[in-house]
């Protein structure tokens, strides 16, 4: 699957325009073909403009976030490796750097507010009118929620934790060390409560102290018409809660659309085959045809040669996002020749061969047959 568009310019999901234009201006700077010669810039380059002109575009950037790729190309991975607000990115550089400040002064002081909570995945299979029509679907997930008896905190009903007396809510304990260089301060993750800041004396019987459960629940979430392999659905606030009364992460459900024993997609179209008899090819008919939609007519012309593709307009697959318009259903004739006939349809087809003109052996009906559709 394609990589995340997000996830491409190195922002997070809530970032705003200006967010968006100044990430993209310093990584077009970074691989544009002119300046970067390593292997792979260029294709890098083309992924970054890509993503945005999704993200930049107001539209685009809805549809992206309700239906993945296929809600802005039209055709329809893993995991949501955000790092959101940067978050994820501060860490790691805080942990690499351990908070040297060389007697310039800065310092970083570790979060221990509202905590985002994770984004979660789920792969969902369709059958194939259900990938046509859309609908309502049950679905069942397991994901992290608020202790309802604790409210969150991790702290028994009628207590609060306190802040930590040993990084007093810093959650970092930093120790300064001189050397010929000069003062240098390590900052590390205080061992009393583990880079929180707050420490829990008497823990909530129901979490253990964790603020959070593991729950499974039962949604209904709305399949839109016309989803494919691959598109992605987003449904707000599903995913683990936060924590420390941070927001809850978003449920990202991919859906993946089962073969059809007697339809086949392509785009917005919808393809299927109809066998005949020789008969019914030379001398034309109507017949009635399976769609998505139920029975329909479909009229076969007098001549009508193998391989012929009738068009039923309007019967294929709803546009994703526009369900008003739709594709065709394309119908591959397939004619029948037998390879045994009757002494009585022989001796017919024998007559007809001599109205034609045409000369046939005794094992020569099924050649006159087939000339019958080249002619």
């Amino acid at each position: 699957m394609a990589r995340d568009y997000y996830e491409i310019l190195g922002v997070s999901r809530e970032a705003d325009k200006e967010e968006i234009k100044r990430a993209y201006k310093r990584l077009a700077r970074k691989y544009h073909p002119d300046v970067n010669k390593e292997a792979g810039a260029e294709e890098q380059f083309k992924e970054i403009v890509h993503a945005y002109e999704v993200l930049s575009d107001p539209d685009k950037r809805t549809r992206y976030d309700r239906f993945g790729e296929a809600g802005v190309s039209g055709a329809g991975a893993a995991g949501f490796g955000d790092f959101t607000d940067m978050g994820g990115f501060a860490d790691i550089f805080e942990s690499f750097f351990s908070g040297f400040s060389g007697g310039v002064g800065g310092t970083t002081r570790r979060r221990t507010g509202p905590a985002r909570g994770d984004d979660l995945r789920l792969d969902l299979k369709l059958d194939f009118r259900e990938a046509v029509f859309g609908g309502e679907k049950e679905i069942r997930i397991s994901h992290l929620e608020s202790c309802a008896t604790c409210s969150g905190t991790g702290a028994k009903p009628g207590t609060r934790p306190r802040t930590c007396s040993t990084c007093s809510g810093s959650g970092q304990v930093r120790r300064a060390t001189r050397t010929p260089f000069g003062s240098f301060t390590q900052v590390s993750v205080c061992p009393t409560c583990n880079g929180l800041g707050q420490v829990i004396e008497d823990k909530c019987d129901v979490c253990g102290g964790n603020g959070q459960r593991q729950e499974t629940k039962k949604l209904k979430i709305t399949i839109p018409a016309g989803v494919d392999n691959g598109t992605r659905l987003r449904v707000s606030s599903e995913g683990d809660a936060g924590q420390r009364g941070g927001p809850s992460g978003d449920l990202y459900v991919y859906l993946f659309v089962n073969e059809d024993p007697e339809f086949q997609r392509e785009g917005i179209n919808i393809l299927s085959e109809i066998k005949i008899s020789y008969l019914q090819a030379i001398l034309g008919c109507r017949l009635e045809v399976n769609t998505v939609d139920g029975p329909a007519e479909l009229l076969i012309q007098p001549g009508t040669q193998p391989g012929t593709v009738v068009t039923l307009e309007n019967r294929g697959v709803p546009r994703l996002g526009n369900p008003v318009s739709r594709g065709d259903h394309l119908i591959t004739v397939l004619v029948d020749i037998p390879t045994r006939v009757s002494t009585e349809e022989r001796e017919l087809l024998e007559k007809l061969a001599k109205l034609r003109g045409d000369r046939i052996g005794k094992s020569g009906i099924e050649g006159f047959l087939g000339g019958l559709f080249r002619g």
